[in-house]
């Protein structure tokens, strides 16, 4: 049997139709740029996340730094965040002209630790970027108290959260922005590159709507560095195709994901520590990561046999040679190097079957015999 990481197949073709009617609508009517799909997505998406505005974007990680810029954020200012993320959350704060200054993950959910990010602020400190990474929720109420108490300013990464709930607030409500992705793996993937940013601050919309065009207002009227930075309509046509089907999707991610940690806790649980939904927490697993020891024998044995897994993220961002005149060490972030030889991310996808996540798990059976 082969089981894929992702397999967007069945779901194009399920969606087919309507897609080639939405994508054909666009292209004859040419209102190809910031067109009515846009602002129908935009309208949508603030919505769901309880948010009063969204700005569509090229792509997630410009929502990361167009939200900083917006923010005021830029050279001499330092903005906190996770060693243990995707290289853009960190890159947007380089990007920013700012500094990246890493803390250690809290070692169940793999998420920032808040316990750790007080001693890093400095007086050059503006922002803290929290990352729900895999989908699930970072601890905001701690990190929310900190930035008020220090007025610091919280730019989400949800890029691989959206639809996902904190002790009943949505991914969305929580942050100044949120910022989220919309490449084609994601929970709601475009057939493309694509993001958003969503708030409820009028005066950061405003912003940030004006950075993506390149800074104008009215056009060819420039007030600020902006650049060109726009969702494009014909990915938004996908997206509202798709969006109405995202509560669904995220439903079915999670019995897949339930089903994952019964078979793993009932056969391997002292070989695999399976990923934990913290209480009031709506985990919407855009990755099902266990942690294990041999983890690269491993990948290399469900290889072999026809199974597809990942490793996010292989070198934790503190020790990545572009940061390298941080000035940071091994040793300094011990969970996040730990988990980043321990982390594997085993197939996840709604369509995914019962008989190949039964297969996974019995491959992963024969590894440890």
């Amino acid at each position: 049997m082969k089981v894929p990481m992702l397999d967007l197949s069945e779901q194009y073709q399920s969606l087919k139709a309507e897609v080639i009617k939405a994508l054909d609508e666009v292209m004859s009517s040419s209102s190809f740029i910031l067109g009515k799909n846009v602002k129908k997505l935009e309208q949508d998406v603030a919505s769901f996340s309880n948010a009063s505005y969204g700005v569509g974007v090229a792509n997630g990680s410009d929502a990361l730094h167009i939200s900083l810029q917006a923010c005021g954020v830029g050279p001499g200012d330092e903005v906190i965040t996770t060693t243990f993320s995707f290289f853009a959350t960190a890159g947007a704060i380089a990007r920013a002209g700012a500094k990246p200054v890493f803390v250690d993950i809290d070692p169940v959910t793999f998420n920032i630790d808040p316990k750790q990010i007080e001693q890093a602020i400095t007086n050059n400190t503006k922002a803290i970027i929290p990352v729900h990474l895999y989908g699930q929720a970072a601890d905001m109420d701690p990190i929310l108290e900190i930035a008020k108490k220090h007025q610091l300013h919280v730019v989400d990464d949800a890029a691989q959260a959206i639809g996902a709930e904190y002790k009943g607030r949505k991914v969305g409500e929580l942050g100044d922005t949120t910022c989220f992705s919309f490449f084609p793996t994601k929970n709601l993937g475009a057939y493309g590159d694509g993001g958003m940013i969503v708030t409820s601050d009028a005066e950061l919309a405003e912003k940030m709507s004006i950075i993506r065009v390149h800074g104008s207002k009215p056009k060819y009227y420039h007030h600020v560095l902006g650049y060109n930075s726009r969702l494009d309509e014909l990915q938004a046509a996908v997206l509202n195709i798709k969006f109405p089907l995202l509560s669904q999707w995220s439903e079915l991610r999670r019995e897949k994901a339930a089903n994952y940690t019964r078979l793993l806790n009932e056969k391997l649980s002292e070989h695999v520590v399976t990923p934990k939904e913290e209480e009031n927490r709506y985990h919407v697993f855009h990755q099902y990561t266990i942690r294990v020891e041999k983890r690269d024998e491993l990948q290399q044995f469900l290889k072999e046999n026809g199974v597809a897994s990942m490793v996010y993220y292989p070198v934790p961002l503190h020790l990545q040679p572009v940061f390298a005149e941080l000035g940071y060490k091994e040793g300094d972030f011990p969970i996040a190097e730990k988990t980043a030889k321990e982390a594997l991310s085993l197939p996840m996808f709604p369509e995914l079957k019962q008989e190949q996540q039964e297969y996974v798990i019995d491959v992963i059976e024969k590894f440890f015999a």
